[in-house]
């Protein structure tokens, strides 16, 4: 299966909460999207690594993404080597997406920065000739992704472009909701944490706003680019 668009994130959620409206955007107008987990999450401070499994292919269901995989790094302890980046390649390989999207290359969480700077460097070895790869027994051709985009998650950085998403805001806060142990749930006795409260949903939705303010759109989400971006028609930019 080759894909369109290959959202990738460190944690399950943080694609949801990053840039799944872009997923159902494009997913809507019929790209392939696929979603990559590097760890199970399993420090977080509420629910396991096995119960935030379940809650990403729930989520996955409501985004209607065609396929999400889940590499089992250690949450928190994975670094940028070698042995990480082969995995990486060979599902960029594998499925060999136009797009990546990926996490933002600084922020609150240290593993956000180390994640970005490791699966942007796996983007690039995965088209080097010299970089083999096997997958069931079988060498795998090469594939280096067209563009590799950063969504920005919880520190504030100045988008490079956004992303209208409007249409698809409400369908990106179920697909969040879906990781309940992790999020708002008034019926939740799991202790509070910066994420788990009322008040973080409503900054998601905030930061959102901000973007789309800058475009007249009620809803965006934000991406930074390591590289210049070329641009077929300037009369169709906002």
């Amino acid at each position: 299966m080759k894909l369109d668009i290959l959202a990738i994130g460190v944690h399950p959620d943080d694609v949801e909460l990053g840039c799944s409206g872009t997923i159902l955007k494009h997913i809507a107008q019929g790209k392939k999207v696929g979603i990559l987990d590097l760890t199970k999450g399993e420090l977080g401070s509420r629910g396991s690594g096995e119960l935030r499994l379940v809650e990403a292919e729930n989520s996955a269901k409501i985004l209607g993404v065609s396929v999400r995989k889940n590499v089992g790094f250690a949450d928190g302890f994975f670094r940028n080597t070698k042995e990480n980046q082969i995995e990486i390649i060979k599902i960029l390989r594998k499925y060999q997406p136009d797009v990546v999207l990926c996490n933002a290359p600084k922020d609150r969480h240290p593993d956000h920065g180390r994640a970005s700077e490791l699966v942007s460097e796996s983007c690039f070895y995965s088209g080097l000739i010299k970089i083999g790869t096997e997958l069931n027994g079988k060498n795998q051709d090469l594939w280096r992704p067209k563009s590799v985009y950063h969504y920005i998650q919880d520190r504030f950085l100045k988008p490079d472009f956004v992303v209208d998403v409007s249409e698809h805001v409400n369908k990106k806060m179920e697909a969040i909701l879906a990781f309940s142990s992790q999020f708002y749930n008034p019926d939740s006795n799991l202790p509070e944490t910066p994420i788990s409260s009322k008040k973080f949903i409503n900054f998601v939705k905030a930061r959102m706003e901000d973007f789309g303010r800058d475009i007249n759109a009620d809803y965006a989400e934000g991406f930074t680019v390591d590289r210049v971006i070329g641009v077929e028609d300037i009369t169709l930019l906002k």
